[in-house]
């Protein structure tokens, strides 16, 4: 079978590339730098090269809360067009199954925990990435439309908030986990953290989502959108105080009220997932945290090299 991977030299994707290689499977790798995916044009020349006939939609441009606030004009143009193209070419080529990966960012700001698959519509998103969260929640109404127009197996899959080895640690757009294990490491007596530390997040360690993603991808067929997470609710107080504790931080943490929180709570009920194709979750975060902390600091010689000779 040829597969295709949008966003395959990302975070997620390399995992999943990964994953798929080793499995002895012949694999067409789509990178930003050769494709860019807004555009038709190079959407169309990507599906006439790779000819699939299973599709991975992973490509997308997301960050923490501080990118999503500079780039909300890009981050929904970006994703939308994006997931819209994919989709387009799915269908004028036949895939036989597309595997699209959503946000939990789609659910709205309110939303009672844990998120229910069918709370998804019930409300606006939190303000900071309703952009993203839009965007990508659009995909999955195109998703269900060309499954009842065209036939198109297409599925939509929506994680939890991704962490472990080979995350973005770049503190001008990762996510909390990468950035908070960055300025631990690097610190020397106090970080400063946005907001008050009372949000909770979910966290699905990058592996076990690449699991979820080939799970769904052999078993599952159908049109409702399906949440992959551990079901555990993490304060990003006690998140901090643990990454502290791992990396040896013995500083001050310092929470700056001034910045915004997001979304008060964020935590999947994960059930579907389990009863549609089996897929349960099976790193603790205390765990993923350690090998990504571990990475990180194996890594950290070889990328500052490489910023001195860019520089």
């Amino acid at each position: 079978m040829n597969i295709l991977v949008t966003g395959g030299g990302g975070f997620l994707g390399s995992h999943l590339v990964e994953r798929l290689v080793a499995d002895g499977e012949e694999v067409f790798v789509a990178r930003r730098a050769d494709y860019d995916l807004t555009r038709q044009e190079d959407a169309e020349r990507l599906f006439a090269q790779a000819e699939p006939e299973l599709v991975f939609h992973l490509a997308a441009e997301v960050g923490g809360i501080g990118a999503n606030r500079a780039n909300p004009g890009r981050y929904w143009y970006a994703n939308l067009m994006m997931g819209a193209n994919v989709l387009e070419q799915s269908r004028l080529h036949g895939v036989s199954k597309l595997v699209v990966a959503g946000t939990v960012c789609a659910y709205p700001k309110l939303t009672p925990v844990p998120f229910r698959e069918e709370e998804l519509w019930n409300g606006y998103p939190e303000e900071t990435n309703a952009p993203y969260g839009v965007a990508k929640k659009s995909i999955l109404v195109g998703a269900q439309s060309y499954r009842e127009q065209y036939g198109l197996d297409a599925i939509f899959l929506l994680p939890a908030n991704l962490y472990g080895p080979g995350d973005n640690f770049d503190l001008e757009s990762s996510h909390v986990i990468p950035a908070l294990i960055r300025k631990m490491v690097e610190a020397d007596d106090e970080v400063v953290l946005w907001g008050d530390g009372t949000p909770t997040r979910e966290f699905l360690y990058v592996e076990d989502c690449a699991d979820g993603l080939l799970r769904a991808a052999e078993l599952y067929d159908g049109a409702e959108p399906v949440n992959l997470g551990t079901g555990v609710e993490t304060s990003i107080r006690e998140l901090a105080e643990t990454i502290a504790e791992l990396t040896g931080f013995a500083g001050e943490i310092r929470w700056d009220t001034s910045m915004p929180n997001g979304q008060p709570r964020r935590a999947l009920d994960a059930s579907r997932a389990e009863q549609l194709f089996g897929f349960r979750a099976e790193t603790p975060l205390r765990a993923g945290l350690e090998a990504t902390i571990a990475w990180y600091r194996d890594s950290r010689p070889q990328r500052e090299s490489l910023e001195r000779v860019e520089g």
